[in-house]
């Protein structure tokens, strides 16, 4: 029986160091020998809340638990009205009795915590406007498969202060990962996490710190931007892509970074915004490794949050 069963991932801080490891070398497992894998969860079934759509969120969920022998519900903004029609704590507590785990992928995350606090069965943060731990768990094993290793290696992350810089810092903390969050001024990660991270990441001989200036990317192993507005910022894109042109991936920023470094982009991307087309093509890219991974580390999550 794994340690994880039966417990929640809303955040990159719910898994010790040792726990994200653990997943990373069952995701590395599942994704070398998928057929041994394939009647892991015979007879599970996933249910996928979705709030905002998504590719490679549903694609990779509903496609990695049916290649485990489970069965997958996907649940539609139009399907579950959360908090509207009925309360979020009905609706846990109702799907605690059908389903073995839930996914949910929200604009609040007091959702899923809510989610989580009413539910009988594992609870998994699919995105919320606070984290996008799933994602992490890819970025690693993505690292990993490049860099053989995280800890003590140097994380660039360039753009907004969003969920996903909240879980990369979070993350990079557990594992012991020197992270830069780098930003415009006004764009800045929320400052508790900046705290939080940084007291964990001290314990770990890691640091986490944020910047404005762009030259914080110097001598970065890896390289990871995101949008400049995220789903539901639509009316900021414009007034945002004057204040972030220095922040994007570029043959510039390239050439600060190790030669060796890295490109990682979460996706969708918005080619010559955070990163250009070309620069996304090099052969230090991985971005398309990270999205196929989505899949491989969702699937070993599920497999130690239920086995």
């Amino acid at each position: 029986m794994s340690d994880l069963k039966g417990r929640h991932f809303l955040s990159m801080l719910d898994f010790s160091s040792d726990e994200i490891a653990k997943v990373l070398k069952t995701a590395a497992k599942v994704k070398k020998d998928p057929k041994k894998y394939r009647d892991e969860l015979e007879g599970k079934t996933l249910a996928m809340i979705f709030q905002k759509p998504s590719l490679r969120t549903r694609v990779s969920f509903e496609t990695g638990m049916t290649q485990l022998g489970g069965h997958a519900i996907y649940l539609a903004p139009t399907d579950i009205s959360l908090g509207k029609r009925e309360t979020t704590e009905d609706i846990s507590l109702v799907l605690s009795r059908y389903v073995d785990i839930i996914m949910a992928r929200v604009f609040g995350h007091d959702i899923v915590v809510d989610l989580a606090k009413h539910a009988g069965v594992p609870v998994i943060n699919g995105l919320s406007d606070y984290e996008h731990p799933c994602q992490i768990l890819a970025d690693f094993q993505t690292i990993i498969e490049r860099k053989y290793k995280l800890e003590g290696l140097n994380f660039c992350y360039i753009g907004d202060g969003n969920n996903v810089a909240h879980s990369l810092m979070f993350g990079a903390a557990r594992v012991g990962m020197n992270a830069v969050i780098l930003t415009p001024s006004g764009y800045e990660p929320d400052a508790n996490v900046l705290k939080e991270s940084s007291e964990i990441a001290a314990t770990n001989g890691a640091t986490i710190t944020v910047s404005n200036d762009i030259e914080a990317s110097a001598n970065a192993d890896v390289l990871y931007t995101d949008v400049w507005a995220s789903m539901g910022q639509e009316s900021e894109a414009d007034s945002r892509k004057s204040v972030f042109e220095k922040y994007r991936i570029d043959a510039d920023t390239m050439k600060r970074a190790k030669p060796d470094a890295i490109i990682l982009h979460c996706l969708p991307a918005h080619y010559g915004d955070e990163i250009d087309y070309e620069t996304s093509r090099l052969p230090n890219s991985a971005i398309f490794d990270q999205a196929e991974n989505r899949m491989h580390a969702q699937k070993a999550l599920m497999v130690e949050l239920l086995k």
